[in-house]
């Protein structure tokens, strides 16, 4: 008999969360010039409960940042062709602190001249 995995609609496939991750990197932070996956902005992502939409769990580098329009529209970008829709669920808590970012992230912040 077949191996008849039940997928719950909430589940991303790991080679689809790599592609999205990929993608997601094309986005770069505004003020900071360094990707919003390596400034561990993106805290999770998972499909909505139809199945419809990508919803990006991230956040921000603060609260008050006035560029979200132009975050919201670069992923829209990356994204196209791999997803049909997305909607951003903006994360405050936990807060982002600098710990999150990758390795990569930092020696691209200190090729950018940041002391990190």
């Amino acid at each position: 008999m077949a191996d008849e995995t039940v997928v719950s609609p909430m589940t991303i496939d790991p080679e689809f969360r790599e592609q999205a991750i990929e993608a997601l990197k094309n986005v770069s932070d505004p003020e900071l010039g360094v990707n919003i996956v390596d400034l561990g902005l993106i805290y999770d992502l998972a499909f909505d409960e139809e199945h419809d939409a990508l919803v990006i769990s991230m956040t921000l580098t603060s609260a008050g940042c006035p560029l979200t329009d132009v975050i919201e529209n670069d992923i829209s970008e990356c994204l196209d062709g791999l997803v049909t829709a997305f909607r951003i669920n903006w994360v405050w808590m936990p807060p982002w602190t600098p710990a999150r970012i990758t390795d990569d992230g930092r020696d691209m912040m200190r090729a950018l001249g940041f002391s990190i």
